[in-house]
């Protein structure tokens, strides 16, 4: 009983967003497996492996197990699943981001380094990743047709489009 109220405090993610205790599972017995489903696909691995970091960073031994079993090219990805992972932790569960960036500082490995600094660099790596977790989410644009809450009241077409920053 304990046990899984423990996982439910550490989870850095809504509901909707989390791995299936399935998946975290089958990752912690066997974490090559993640490779070998998701060959030669590296955005589809930084994503789920920030995705079962972020729902349980308890996994991070698993973690160190898939470097060592992983090649050079996907242990960029695997970097960059830790920088994603922190970022998506940060705000909820700054405890458990504070885990995932020593647990990234420890590894020595240089390709791992690599991919979370680049991952870094580049912020749009957590918002990527909770978009891809609500499946088909769109970015607003500002031509749509339709607005409210539910969608339902038709938009202006002639309101002034905001301009970027």
């Amino acid at each position: 009983m304990l046990i899984s109220v423990d996982a439910c405090h550490a989870q850095c993610v809504e509901f909707s967003d989390r791995a299936s205790q399935l998946e975290l599972d089958t990752f912690v017995k066997s974490p090559s497996s993640l490779l070998e489903r998701l060959r030669n696909d590296k955005e589809k691995l930084r994503f789920r492996l920030s995705t079962y970091i972020a729902t349980d960073p308890s996994v991070l031994p698993s973690v160190q197990t898939l470097i060592s079993a992983s090649a050079s090219a996907d242990r960029t990805g695997i970097g960059a699943a830790l920088r994603i992972a922190e970022g998506r932790c940060t705000s909820t569960k700054p405890d458990a981001a504070r885990k995932i960036r020593d647990f990234a500082q420890r590894i020595g490995d240089l390709n791992v380094q690599a991919g979370y600094s680049a991952a870094g660099e580049d912020n749009s790596g957590a918002q990527q990743a909770q978009s891809q977790g609500k499946g088909l989410a769109q970015p607003r644009r500002g031509g749509a047709l339709l607005e409210g809450e539910w969608k339902t009241k038709l938009a202006d077409p002639f309101k002034p489009v905001p301009l970027p920053n």
